[in-house]
């Protein structure tokens, strides 16, 4: 048997000793901008389709249809971005998924006709459906773990702020410009922002479980030289974290070791989606029905949109001390608790303060889970597939639970709505009981499971390594 000596890069320890510095801002600023982007163009759909409609160019059918090629495509594109992310690396997946959604944007601002606006609707889906994937995992290699929490939280905030700037943008631009230019702001956006992470490194934690420990080093070496020039000499390495470059099939994620880590990565997409899809994106037509006026429904609905950036902020405030899986946990109990009081809820005042803070507990979910737990729960090797799948799951969720709303909505009012979000987070809560895997202020390596298919072998610092 042949025994080569391999060297390590020992990226993690290295990365995660490093103080948080004007690159890890840099970073934050050319990944967050990128998810805000995607979010605005996810939202600009209902400003967009309302006027499409009003001018004839689309009809009650079309936009149905534009709406479901958008998830169809947001779909596709998290289970490709997963595999490319993996296979040819963070930086060129999030690269590619920028380039298709912002040129597909630009090209839709001249769109002949609606059957040629959906097909391109499709393609921007992709590009779409990539972005949260890529961004979430990549963001996570670069950030020490005592700041893990407050960066996804970070992250949240920009794109949950997505709908308000959606909507502002909007409410100027369509009436006085018309809906083409919404796609234009989007596609050009795109376009700069593409530019503007060219410069961006790939993800050392990547390269070097990927076998390229030449450019891990390279890499390395550059940022902690940029970190050392603004905070002075840096920390000593503590430990030798030494990573075997090998494949990984995508059958790894369903080995015994990663089959539960899966499963509840998979399922707390699938709530959060029902809960966002299911019920807040539904707040207005369920205020309508219920016997309020337009003007009134959407009043509250703004009232109570404040919680998608305020359940970043509690994230923010929360995640390093409480940990994602304790913050899932808590704020699911918290949504149920709320949503269980709110379908009695009769004056303005208790439905505005009691429906903000149960979009707020909503949105606490969304940031600590599927910014920060999904991710962190997958090794390196095959991070960005998993979180794909789980995505997938997801966008399944969301293009399903539209349907199984309204169908409650009739049958039971608000209550059954309601029912389906809390019957989703039970199980969630259930779940994540039983995989009891913390990974608050833990290295990215430290939480990848023993006797996996990405092992991780932890040795005092100067120890040689050798494999068989």
């Amino acid at each position: 048997m042949r025994t080569n000596t391999t060297s390590t890069v020992n990226a993690g320890a290295r990365l995660d000793r490093l103080p948080i510095s004007r690159f890890h801002w840099r970073i934050l600023m050319l990944i967050s901008i990128g998810a805000l982007l995607d979010a605005f163009d996810v939202y600009l759909a209902s400003g967009v389709l309302a006027a499409t409609l009003k001018e004839g160019f689309s009809t009650l059918q079309s936009n149905a249809a534009f709406i479901s090629m958008t998830f169809l495509g947001m779909f596709i594109g998290a289970g490709v971005a997963g595999y490319v992310g993996d296979r040819y690396g963070r930086r060129y997946s999030y690269q590619a998924n920028l380039a298709v959604f912002g040129v597909a944007s630009l090209l839709a601002c001249f769109a002949p006709n609606i059957e040629t606006l959906i097909a391109l609707r499709f393609v921007m889906g992709v590009g779409l459906g990539a972005e949260l994937v890529v961004a979430a995992g990549t963001l996570l290699e670069f950030v020490p773990p005592a700041y893990r929490g407050r960066w996804i939280a970070l992250l949240g905030l920009m794109i949950n702020s997505g709908l308000l700037i959606a909507t502002s943008v909007g409410y100027v631009v369509i009436p006085n410009l018309g809906w083409r230019w919404m796609f234009a702001i989007a596609g050009a956006g795109g376009i700069l922002v593409w530019l503007m992470r060219k410069s961006m490194p790939e993800s050392p934690r990547w390269l070097e479980s990927a076998g390229r420990t030449q450019e891990a080093e390279a890499t390395l070496a550059a940022i902690e030289a940029d970190v050392a020039a603004r905070t002075g000499p840096l920390p000593p390495v503590t430990h030798v974290q030494v990573v075997e470059a090998r494949k990984t099939p995508f059958s790894a994620l369903f080995t015994r070791e990663m089959i539960g880590r899966t499963l509840v990565a998979s399922l707390t997409c699938v709530a959060i989606n029902i809960a966002v899809y299911g019920f807040v994106a539904w707040l207005p037509t369920f205020f309508v029905k219920q016997g309020l006026t337009v003007v009134q429904s959407l009043g509250f609905t703004t009232l109570m949109a404040f919680g998608a950036p305020g359940g970043a902020l509690v994230g923010f405030l929360l995640g390093d001390k409480i940990g994602r899986r304790r913050g899932l946990i808590l704020f699911s109990l918290a949504t149920i608790a709320l949503g269980v009081i709110y379908p009695n809820m009769r004056d303005a005042t208790s439905i505005t303060i009691v429906g903000f803070a149960l979009v707020t507990s909503i949105y606490t979910v969304v940031t600590l889970g599927l910014y920060g737990y999904i991710p962190e729960l997958f090794p390196t090797q095959y991070r960005l597939r998993g979180t794909g799948v789980a995505g997938m799951c997801g966008r399944a969720a969301s293009m399903s639970t539209p349907y199984l709303a309204v169908m409650l909505f009739q049958q039971f009012g608000l209550s059954g709505v309601l029912g389906m979000v809390i019957g989703i987070l039970s199980l969630l809560i259930l779940a994540l009981l039983v995989l009891r895997v913390e990974t608050n202020q833990h290295s990215l390596e430290d939480i990848a499971p023993e006797a996996k298919e990405a092992e991780v072998r932890r040795q005092p610092s100067g120890v040689s390594v050798q494999t068989h």
